[in-house]
């Protein structure tokens, strides 16, 4: 079995291209310059290789019985050419890697409707600056002083409480 001549690139440079990190162009670049160099490597040769005038070898050597064993050996010649055994295992992975893609993008896009709704619910709040304790407690409860339930002591950092002590040596 022949290998298939490659007559072009199967590879969309342009939207590759596209998805290359500023930082990485010139890689990708040098990726795409080897890339081409090869293809043309490839493409400058005939896709058959030369046939072998036996005739005039014979002719021109006294010695045919000779000529005539080199042009049986090289006809007997068979280059193995590998059995693709790695393919369907390739497509296996790829599609793997679609199905893994697809689920991403489903939480992604879950991720980003939940982003959209916090960062919807940041721009309805007052400014910083014109915000309350009262304000700004409501909007931020969880970092919110809380003297009744859970009072601290002055500057209010979490390491200088004195539960900080406690909470440090049961996570040892």
């Amino acid at each position: 079995m022949a290998a298939k001549r490659i007559s072009q690139s199967n590879i969309n440079w342009s939207a590759l291209s596209e998805r290359v990190p500023t930082h990485q162009k010139s890689s990708f670049l040098a990726f795409k310059s080897r890339s081409d160099k090869y293809l043309r490597a490839v493409l400058a040769n005939p896709e058959q290789s030369p046939k072998i005038d036996w005739a005039a070898y014979k002719s021109k050597i006294p010695n045919a019985a000779l000529v005539e064993s080199f042009q049986k050996a090289y006809e007997s010649l068979k280059v193995p050419y590998p059995a693709d055994t790695l393919s369907a295992e390739v497509d296996k992975l790829r599609g793997e890697m679609i199905s893994e893609i697809a689920t991403f993008k489903k939480e992604s896009e879950a991720r980003i409707v939940n982003y959209k709704a916090e960062t919807d619910r940041i721009k309805g709040l007052l400014p910083y600056a014109q915000m309350t304790m009262e304000d700004f407690r409501d909007a931020h409860p969880e970092l919110a002083l809380d003297p009744l339930n859970k009072p601290t002591f002055w500057p209010h950092e979490p390491e200088l409480q004195p539960d900080a002590c406690k909470e440090e040596k049961a996570h040892h």
